[in-house]
């Protein structure tokens, strides 16, 4: 066994094994995957194993795409079999919402040439026959739907990595991950121990106790998973053909061939946990004792719907462990605390998923950033708060409604609140609807008296769709009151605190006291991996102000940059609360409770001092990402209730009130301004999404300055444009594609909502940058279904930004 190491991968299952291939893939040889025991053992070699494409999310179904050819082409690679059945999948709407859904993937598909498309009732009883399509709204097929072998894909992936000079032993298990001064690893086993750059974390079953190893603790919960496989069915053997599998969702049930009988699993509502204080580390390729009485709801609908189910017997039963993270995506990437620690934990769809993660994982650690952007799966999302008992709740929601639909805007209550702030209360008695941004409860929107305390969910305008319209007019007209609480706020003090900024920061720093900036992040690729409001308060003292739900994401970077030894950086997101006081009467309210000179004159745009207000000292911002005046106050967290009061009272007779994030998110999209990791990602560069002006290139050097010098000259491959939809029931709200008017791709929405106070349905969105420009036709698929729009030349409120400067 080798005693040094490029790369270690703990976990012989499909995933590691996938990241230990694409490794060697993108050229480094010297990696080892270590395993406990036999190649598949904990989840993989019992899994279904289905394949699909299409997912909600565009970048997923990119890389699900991506892991179905890429099995082929293993195949011829390396000689092994992966036992790819690709029957298709057939995909059923019983309810209007699903019927949506599927039809924004379809349209979805036409923009990436996937094969995804409506099928008629008559075409779809030829492909399956043994289905009633009864009281089914909508049917799409995938002509690549199918599964595949579970032992078979993995000995491909191991058989490809050791062609190209990877080591694999089994029945090696890891003792110990020891982190050296220097950034390496040195990982222990009974046979030996290898120093190694990176340790990679794909430990399956055993993620939580590989983790801890290194001082980490993941929120992961495993549950029980069952299915069965049916004996022969006379109808299938006298088949010249295998049929493809059905994803009936509104059914909650999956299904599939297997054999001349029928594979048939569901994710039931009286769920089971396992092994929730450790997984047993001599569990292997055992299964649990039989328990189809949980399960018989969604047989029941499997019979309804193919009823040769009924009458058949079953030939084996398979229930055996999955190991879920709080909302059922894989925890992945870098971890923000420890260098050189990948993590890839938590997958539920591996088969389909597989080879994307690999291959982004190897992109991560060799190339130092994925090709794609992708925060919903970054195991930064989540936080210290994301403890035991939250992800428990999390997870038994999140397998009790597998197949239920993730709507647009929906906020799930399971595990809340878990953090919250001194005014949550009062807000919740004054009608707040809450939303979870990094572990913080936050307000939505207020309801009024007679109005519903909880919000619907759905594709198309929903219960909050007027009281939102009524804060964001108020707020225009009058002056409205935003918690911005759970922004990520950063004190950096010292005298190298200019320097380290100037160093981190794309942009030239405040050298004056009291001016502030905005500046952009670059990653690794030169693209956008952050968008910062930077502020002087005293000769070595900076505020820094970032997207709340990215701090710990924002780690890796500002790790990278050597903080001067008489320099601090602290968060101080805990410790401070905040209230943007927006609106044209908002230097009315503000000057009813402080002395400080509030005139233009005196606190210009873009400026910032200490001050006193109501008799509270606040760290006040000119700036508003409404678009329109306003001051960002901030003040210690003990404070809030006392400031928040004092705001409410100042603003009664002037007719302003407290305004919530979702009419926010149309107020800024009114005024055209991108939020991170919508429109501004690492994916998207600064010239397309114009914050180039704001990347100071004669300034010395900065991260990443490079990789942005690199393509800082090539064209724009799409723009971050604005456009006017003509939508009645339902408003764009990200990922919609976009087409020109004889059908040709031409983008996608970042962020929509409807403009309440210019009265228009908007999106912000990027088009291809030689296919359609400003005052340009253009159709967006909201609900999956043509709506006409126009790119607009301008934003459609206050485009000078005189407001602003008033």
């Amino acid at each position: 066994m080798r005693s040094h190491a490029q790369a270690v991968v703990i976990g012989g299952g499909l995933i590691g094994c996938s990241i230990l291939y694409h490794l060697t893939k993108l050229g480094w040889s010297d990696v080892v995957l270590l395993e406990r025991s036999e190649l598949t053992s904990g989840s993989t070699w019992h899994a279904a194993a289905n394949i699909h494409g299409l997912h909600d999310s565009t970048n997923i179904s990119l890389l699900q795409h991506y892991t179905m050819a890429l099995y082929k082409e293993l195949e011829v690679e390396t000689g092994q079999g992966c036992g790819i059945f690709q029957p298709g999948s057939l995909y059923l709407a019983q309810t209007e919402a699903r019927e949506h859904q599927l039809r924004l993937q379809e349209a979805k598909a036409r923009r990436y040439k996937m094969n995804f498309y409506e099928i008629g009732r008559d075409e779809a009883e030829r492909l399956h026959p043994l289905v009633d399509f009864d009281g089914i709204r909508c049917i799409m097929y995938e002509p690549e739907g199918g599964n595949v072998d579970p032992s078979g894909v993995t000995m491909a992936y191991a058989a490809g990595a050791r062609q190209r000079g990877a080591e694999i032993h089994r029945f090696t298990p890891v003792t110990g991950t020891e982190a050296q001064p220097d950034g390496s690893w040195i990982v222990r086993t009974p046979k030996g121990d290898i120093r190694t750059r990176w340790v990679v974390n794909a430990a399956g079953l055993w993620g939580r106790e590989v983790a801890a190893m290194a001082g980490l603790e993941l929120p992961l919960m495993p549950t029980e998973h069952q299915y069965f496989v049916t004996e022969t069915i006379p109808e299938i053997a006298a088949l010249d053909r295998r049929l493809p599998s059905v994803a009936d969702r509104d059914g909650e049930y999956y299904l599939r061939q297997e054999g001349l009988g029928l594979l048939i699993g569901a994710y039931e509502r009286d769920m089971r946990f396992w092994a929730e204080d450790g997984t047993p580390p001599g569990f292997g390729h055992e299964l649990f004792p039989d328990d189809l009485e949980r399960i018989e709801e969604n047989m029941l609908r499997a019979i309804d719907r193919v009823p040769v189910v009924g009458t058949a017997g079953v030939k084996r039963v398979i229930n055996g462990p999955m190991i879920w993270s709080p909302d059922s995506a894989v925890l992945f990437g870098p971890v923000p605390e420890l260098a050189n620690y990948f993590c890839c934990n938590g997958i539920i769809p591996g088969f389909s998923q597989s080879g994307g993660m690999g291959r982004l994982a190897a992109e991560w650690m060799i190339e130092g950033e994925p090709s794609l952007d992708m925060f919903g799966w970054d195991m930064a999302r989540f936080g210290h708060w994301a403890g035991k008992a939250f992800t428990k709740a999390r997870v038994q929601d999140q397998y009790s409604h597998r197949f239920k639909i993730h709507f647009p805007n929906e906020e799930r209550a399971a595990g809340r609140p878990v953090r919250s702030r001194p005014a949550y209360e009062k807000q919740k008695a004054m009608g707040a609807v809450f939303g979870l941004n990094f572990g913080w409860e936050h307000p939505l929107w207020f309801s009024a008296e007679g109005e519903p305390k909880e919000e619907t969910a759905g594709f198309t305008r929903q219960n909050w769709w007027a009281p939102v319209g009524r804060e964001a007019r108020m707020l225009r007209e009058n002056a409205g009151i935003i918690d911005i609480s759970n922004f990520a706020k950063y004190a950096v003090k010292g005298p190298g605190a200019a320097d380290w900024l100037n160093a981190l920061f794309a942009n030239r720093m405040p050298t004056e006291v009291g001016r502030s900036c905005l500046t952009p992040l670059i990653g690794k690729r030169g693209g956008i991996a952050g968008d910062f409001t930077v502020t002087k308060l005293a000769g070595d003292e900076f505020m820094v102000f970032g997207s709340g739900m990215a701090e710990r994401y924002h780690q890796r970077f500002f790790k990278a940059v050597p903080l001067p030894e008489d320099t601090s950086f602290t968060s101080m997101t805990e410790r401070l609360c905040a209230f943007n006081v927006a609106g044209p009467k908002s230097r009315e309210l503000l000057m009813r409770l402080t002395n400080e000179d509030l005139s233009n004159g005196s606190f210009p745009f873009m400026r910032s001092r200490r001050m006193s207000v109501a008799g509270i000292d606040v760290v006040a911002l000119r700036v508003s990402f409404t678009g329109d005046l306003g001051w960002e106050l901030y003040c210690g967290a003990d404070e809030q209730v006392a400031l928040y009061d004092a705001l409410l009272e100042a603003g009664r007779d002037l007719g302003a009130g407290p305004v919530g994030a979702r009419a926010l998110t149309s107020l800024r999209i009114e005024k055209g301004y991108g939020s991170w990791s919508r429109e501004y990602s690492p994916e998207y560069r600064p010239q397309e999404s114009g914050l180039d002006r704001l990347i100071k290139i004669d300034k010395g050097a900065f991260l990443n300055k490079d990789a942005y010098v690199k393509i800082a000259a090539e064209p724009a491959r799409q723009r971050l444009s604005i456009v006017s939809i003509e939508a009645e029931e339902a408003d764009a709200t990200g990922g919609e594609p976009i087409f020109l008017p004889d059908g040709t791709p031409a983008g996608q929405v970042s962020s929509g909502a409807y403009g309440y106070t210019v009265g228009m349905s908007l999106a912000l969105c990027y088009i291809n940058a030689d296919l359609a420009k400003p005052g340009d036709k253009v159709s967006v698929a909201i609900l999956g279904r043509p709506h006409d729009a126009v790119i607009l030349q301008q934003p459609p409120f206050d485009a000078e930004g005189t407001r602003l400067r008033m």
